[in-house]
């Protein structure tokens, strides 16, 4: 099922945050070497959610929502955050940059098919895939320093 409007997307947009920074928590309670990094990305999930709640919320009317401004398909963004006990280090930080790209391919789309529409939102999504775009060096940096 595709979602189509302002409301699904934004609530999809809520889910993977939350889902993300619980992740990153899970992450800085068993990696603890980088614990305030992880720690630092969870917190960030949360001002990107309040961020784009906002931008929706002082745009929304019900012309908006009343039209369509999406064809997201949520299967294609979803992650598994989860990781096995015996993860490695290694393998959790790929989890993480694949998690992380899944993240800025929703964002990116999410932002470049509601433009027409709206202005706000979709400045507020091109803004997070840029800003989630950087974590991908840290990520990096920390499977060459500790990989």
């Amino acid at each position: 099922m595709k979602l189509q409007t302002a409301a699904e997307v934004i609530s999809f947009a809520k889910k993977l945050e939350d889902e993300s920074a619980k992740f990153y928590e899970n992450l800085s309670q068993k990696y603890v070497k980088d614990e305030d990094t992880f720690r630092s990305f969870a917190k960030e999930n949360g001002k990107y959610v309040i961020q784009f709640q906002r931008a929706y919320y002082s745009v929304i009317s019900d012309a908006i929502e009343g039209c369509f401004a999406f064809a997201i398909n949520p299967d294609e963004y979803s992650f598994e955050i989860e990781l096995a006990g015996n993860t490695s280090y290694y393998d959790a930080l790929n989890t993480a940059l694949e998690m992380e790209e899944r993240m800025i391919k929703f964002y990116s789309d999410a932002a470049e098919q509601s433009m027409p529409l709206m202005a706000d939102v979709p400045r507020v999504f091109a803004l997070i895939a840029k800003k989630r775009q950087s974590r991908k060096p840290k990520l990096r940096s920390l499977l060459v320093m500790r990989g």
